[in-house]
């Protein structure tokens, strides 16, 4: 008798040995149509996999997360299936899962157009169509690289040469079509049936720019058509969004060759960000921090002590001046130490809280960087807080509140909250990192958050709590962090003086909130879609003037404005008002204030909100205040 413990606690008896889509047609008819594969004592398998003794089973449907992965690395051999039938002198390498999505990685005589795409695409839901049954069996491993060297698919034999002797080698096939997977697939074809091929790109084999170049077809796949077409929308609601065209359109930045990877600020942009950074400041200023300053250019050997040098030295960018080497810094943690070093502290004087807009720079590979969002050169709103071990609950719930608080100012409510836990490889003793861990539990607990913990997820040095802001398309970006370092106050010697007078070392809490200054101002403007809140926006008002007979006190108008603090404009060109209106309304101006013969002889401005809402006619005393008042309801 074999015996099936099932997650609700139930228990399935057979006679014989079964296989999992045996078990799930027991249950139900539905559950026997829905399954996708299964966990078995906790291992993936497919449907067809026999139940041979007794074990716990879970069955896996597209409503799963691990449902949608075992759908998307199916779509993603259909994909190589049907690009073989169209192209059979194409090799197929490789084609995992990603995030939403999958690709496959092909080696061909000439590019993929968009109209190649079309026609994979068409084919691919042919092959549905068929039903064909997906088959896996174990092949040993010479035999495997016969077999595809045969076929002339060398990069799987390749593949198959680089696999650690003793690893068992699985195909699956599905129809004319067989590939080197360790699965697990869907049972058959006619379960993917909400998939969409979306571009085509350059990728090198392996990843080696040494290596042959390839094509990388990207597709996105899922469980119904409804979450397809969701994914589609998002898609294209997030390619008006995009921050590089938004930030062309609102001549907010730009990049260019001769400074990969960092940012050119034009006055627009750079105003958003002086919002952003005297915003911060009186935040941090508030909160108990002291802004300080350090160099750009370091020593090497104080990056050897950090450590840095040897684990982050690919990713630095370095220089050398009188026979000493010296590092241009990727991050501002070491200089704070030197600081802190500085003086001797007591006890009394922490916790010690230094704020930096550090300016830091990585060496992100060139295929990497994108827009704001992956930069070289960037500012982080970055601080170190030290302290002693009994005030890290404290600071960290105030450093909680602190970063709850800002979010909702920038208007994201919805955060989702990460603890990552001691990696396999890390410094520091058990005892430490156990009340570290707890430590930050504890103080998660008391700000009444839910999170989730992520074992093996910590940095070398300590645990860290990750916060992931959610956009206006429902797309999560981690952002704010806080970590505990045990190691970096004991490599660079900081202590300070105890109650008994002895000499301890201090906590080191690494902290940030909006993470890199130029990555957090894309995620706004494509959250808001270039539309910023007026106490963000870098010009909130301009006024216009109908014809030159208003012109004079138009721009009396935006003086007043001006002197009263607001960013505000005056555009008195000789065109007709709907095109200044037009214009102006393109560069998602807040507040557009017309003023006619009626408005200038009233001392009144005619008052368009953004979106073309009109506001009507009113008195700038009254303007000022809507203003006043608009801005304090986001601060």
């Amino acid at each position: 008798m074999i015996s099936v413990h099932l997650l609700d606690g139930s228990v399935r008896d057979f006679e014989r040995p079964v296989s999992v889509a045996e078990v799930a047609a027991s249950i139900s008819s539905g559950l026997a149509k829905a399954a996708l594969g299964a966990r078995l004592d906790g291992k993936l398998v497919d449907t067809s996999a026999l139940i041979e003794r007794n074990v716990s089973l879970a069955i896996i449907t597209g409503q799963d997360e691990e449902g949608l992965s075992i759908i998307r690395h199916s779509a993603a051999h259909l994909l190589a299936y049907a690009v073989k039938d169209l192209y059979p002198e194409a090799q197929v390498t490789i084609g995992p899962v990603i995030q939403n999505g999958f690709y496959y990685d092909f080696a061909y005589s000439r590019p993929f157009t968009p109209e190649d795409l079309e026609k994979i695409e068409k084919h691919m839901r042919e092959l549905v169509k068929r039903n064909e049954a997906v088959l896996r069996r174990e092949m040993p491993r010479e035999q495997a690289i016969h077999y595809f060297n045969g076929i002339g698919e060398h990069y799987k034999a390749e593949l198959i040469e680089s696999i650690p002797p003793g690893e068992v080698i699985t195909l699956y096939s599905h129809g004319g079509f067989t590939d080197l997977c360790r699965g697990p697939h869907v049972p058959n074809t006619g379960k993917l049936k909400a998939f969409k091929l979306l571009k085509v790109a350059g990728a090198y084999w392996r990843g080696d720019a040494r290596n042959q170049q390839l094509q990388r077809i990207y597709g996105t796949a899922w469980a119904t058509q409804e979450q397809l077409d969701a994914y589609l929308y998002q898609l294209e609601e997030a390619e008006k969004r995009d921050h590089r065209k938004l930030g062309k359109q609102l001549d907010l930045f730009h990049l260019q060759d001769n400074a990969p990877g960092m940012v050119f600020w034009h006055p627009s942009g750079w105003a958003i960000w002086q919002q952003i950074e005297q915003y911060m400041r009186t935040r941090l200023t508030v909160a108990g921090y002291r802004e300080i300053r350090t160099p750009q250019v370091i020593d090497r050997l104080l990056w050897e002590r950090s450590g840095h040098w040897q684990n982050y030295r690919e990713n630095m960018f370095t220089t050398e001046s009188e026979k000493r080497d010296y590092a241009i810094k990727p991050m501002s943690c070491p200089g704070h130490v030197q600081v802190f070093n500085h003086t001797l502290h007591s006890y009394r004087d922490l916790p010690l809280r230094l704020a930096e807009f550090g300016s830091c720079h990585r060496n992100e590979p060139s295929g990497a960087l994108h827009g704001l969002m992956r930069v070289r050169g960037f500012v982080q709103d970055d601080a170190h807080i030290f302290c002693t071990e009994e005030q890290i609950i404290a600071e960290s719930i105030a450093f909680n509140t602190l970063a709850m608080e800002i979010y909702k100012d920038f208007g994201f409510t919805d955060i989702a909250i990460k603890l990552s836990l001691r990696p396999e490889q890390r410094a520091g003793s058990d005892e430490a990192w156990q009340r570290a861990e707890e430590g930050l539990r504890q103080a998660l607990s008391a700000c009444n958050l839910n999170w989730q913990e992520l074992p093996g997820e910590g940095a070398f040095y300590g645990p860290k709590i990750e916060y992931h802001i959610k956009d206006a398309l429902g797309r999560s970006w981690q952002c704010g962090t806080l970590q505990l370092d045990f190691v970096l106050p004991e490599r660079l010697d900081a202590e300070y003086v105890a109650e008994d007078n002895s000499r301890r070392r201090p906590v080191m809490l690494h902290r940030a909130v909006l993470g890199s200054m130029e990555r957090f101002i894309g995620i706004l403007i494509e959250h808001y879609a270039g539309a910023l809140p007026v106490w963000l926006a870098p010009t909130q008002a301009v006024v216009l003037n109908i014809a030159q007979s208003q012109a004079l006190y138009a721009g009396e108008v935006a003086e007043t404005l001006q002197k009263q603090g607001f960013r505000v404009e005056a555009d008195l060109r000789n065109e007709k008002i709907s095109y200044k209106i037009r214009e102006h309304t393109l560069r998602k101006i807040p507040y557009l204030l017309v003023v006619g013969d009626r408005e200038r002889d009233a001392k009144m401005v005619a008052v368009r909100a953004r979106g073309g809402i009109d506001r009507g006619v009113i008195s700038l005393d009254d303007f000022v205040a809507s203003l006043h008042n608009e801005m304090l309801s986001f601060k």
